[in-house]
Protein backbone atom coordinates (compact mmCIF):
# COMPACT_ATOMS: atom_id res chain seq x y z
CA UNK A 1 0.00 0.00 0.00
CA UNK A 2 1.11 3.56 -0.91
CA UNK A 3 1.29 6.25 1.41
CA UNK A 4 -0.07 9.86 -0.46
CA UNK A 5 0.09 13.10 0.56
CA UNK A 6 -1.79 16.25 -1.16
CA UNK A 7 -0.51 19.45 -0.07
CA UNK A 8 -1.68 23.40 -0.70
CA UNK A 9 -1.35 26.40 0.93
CA UNK A 10 -4.23 26.57 3.66
CA UNK A 11 -4.96 22.31 3.93
CA UNK A 12 -8.69 24.16 3.75
CA UNK A 13 -9.91 23.79 -0.29
CA UNK A 14 -7.69 22.06 -2.45
CA UNK A 15 -5.50 19.69 -0.71
CA UNK A 16 -8.60 18.10 1.56
CA UNK A 17 -10.95 17.82 -1.52
CA UNK A 18 -7.92 15.14 -3.16
CA UNK A 19 -7.90 14.04 -0.01
CA UNK A 20 -11.39 13.03 0.38
CA UNK A 21 -11.59 12.34 -3.52
CA UNK A 22 -8.86 9.47 -3.45
CA UNK A 23 -9.40 8.18 0.22
CA UNK A 24 -12.09 5.71 -0.98
CA UNK A 25 -9.33 3.93 -2.89
CA UNK A 26 -8.25 0.73 -1.01
CA UNK A 27 -5.24 0.30 -2.14
CA UNK A 28 -3.64 3.80 -1.18
CA UNK A 29 -3.80 5.65 2.60
CA UNK A 30 -4.04 9.41 1.96
CA UNK A 31 -3.03 12.57 4.05
CA UNK A 32 -3.13 16.32 3.41
CA UNK A 33 -1.85 19.07 5.12
CA UNK A 34 -0.71 22.99 4.10
CA UNK A 35 2.44 24.71 3.50
CA UNK A 36 1.35 27.74 5.54
CA UNK A 37 2.09 28.12 9.11
CA UNK A 38 -1.19 28.42 10.17
CA UNK A 39 -2.91 25.59 7.89
CA UNK A 40 -5.66 23.88 8.87
CA UNK A 41 -3.30 20.39 8.99
CA UNK A 42 0.57 22.04 8.85
CA UNK A 43 2.97 20.14 6.65
CA UNK A 44 5.39 18.49 9.37
CA UNK A 45 8.49 16.61 8.63
CA UNK A 46 6.85 13.31 9.91
CA UNK A 47 3.98 13.50 6.90
CA UNK A 48 6.97 14.37 4.26
CA UNK A 49 8.93 10.92 5.14
CA UNK A 50 5.47 9.27 5.81
CA UNK A 51 4.74 9.78 1.83
CA UNK A 52 5.80 8.10 -0.71
CA UNK A 53 4.28 10.24 -3.23
CA UNK A 54 3.41 14.00 -2.46
CA UNK A 55 1.14 15.91 -4.79
CA UNK A 56 1.23 19.83 -4.75
CA UNK A 57 -0.92 21.85 -6.11
CA UNK A 58 1.48 24.65 -7.17
CA UNK A 59 5.25 25.54 -7.78
CA UNK A 60 5.27 27.64 -5.02
CA UNK A 61 4.32 24.77 -2.69
CA UNK A 62 7.24 22.47 -4.31
CA UNK A 63 9.40 25.39 -3.82
CA UNK A 64 8.66 25.74 0.01
CA UNK A 65 8.51 22.16 0.73
CA UNK A 66 11.73 21.71 -1.17
CA UNK A 67 13.52 24.65 0.80
CA UNK A 68 11.87 23.17 4.03
CA UNK A 69 11.86 19.77 4.02
CA UNK A 70 14.66 18.91 2.28
CA UNK A 71 16.07 16.29 4.58
CA UNK A 72 12.60 14.41 5.06
CA UNK A 73 12.66 14.16 0.45
CA UNK A 74 14.81 11.45 0.09
CA UNK A 75 11.82 8.95 -0.17
CA UNK A 76 9.18 10.52 -1.44
CA UNK A 77 8.22 11.42 -5.17
CA UNK A 78 6.96 14.74 -5.78
CA UNK A 79 4.61 15.44 -8.46
CA UNK A 80 3.23 19.09 -9.38
CA UNK A 81 -0.19 19.41 -10.49
CA UNK A 82 -0.70 22.96 -11.09
CA UNK A 83 -3.84 23.43 -10.20
CA UNK A 84 -4.37 27.23 -9.02
CA UNK A 85 -6.10 28.39 -6.28
CA UNK A 86 -9.77 29.11 -7.82
CA UNK A 87 -11.67 26.06 -6.59
CA UNK A 88 -14.09 26.26 -3.70
CA UNK A 89 -13.81 22.37 -0.99
CA UNK A 90 -15.55 19.50 -3.03
CA UNK A 91 -15.97 21.98 -6.36
CA UNK A 92 -17.20 19.37 -9.13
CA UNK A 93 -14.66 21.10 -11.69
CA UNK A 94 -11.31 20.68 -9.17
CA UNK A 95 -12.41 16.66 -8.37
CA UNK A 96 -12.28 16.45 -12.27
CA UNK A 97 -8.76 17.91 -12.56
CA UNK A 98 -7.74 15.84 -9.62
CA UNK A 99 -8.79 12.41 -10.84
CA UNK A 100 -7.16 13.29 -14.36
CA UNK A 101 -4.13 14.40 -13.56
CA UNK A 102 -3.44 12.06 -10.25
CA UNK A 103 -4.45 8.92 -11.18
CA UNK A 104 -1.94 8.55 -14.08
CA UNK A 105 0.20 8.52 -11.16
CA UNK A 106 -1.66 6.22 -9.06
CA UNK A 107 -2.87 3.04 -11.63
Amino acid sequence: MKNILFVCSQNRLRSPTAEQVFSKRRDIEVASAGTNHDADTPLTHELVAWADIIFVMEKAHLAKLQKKFKASLKKPRVICLDISDNYEFMDLELIGLLEARVSRYLG
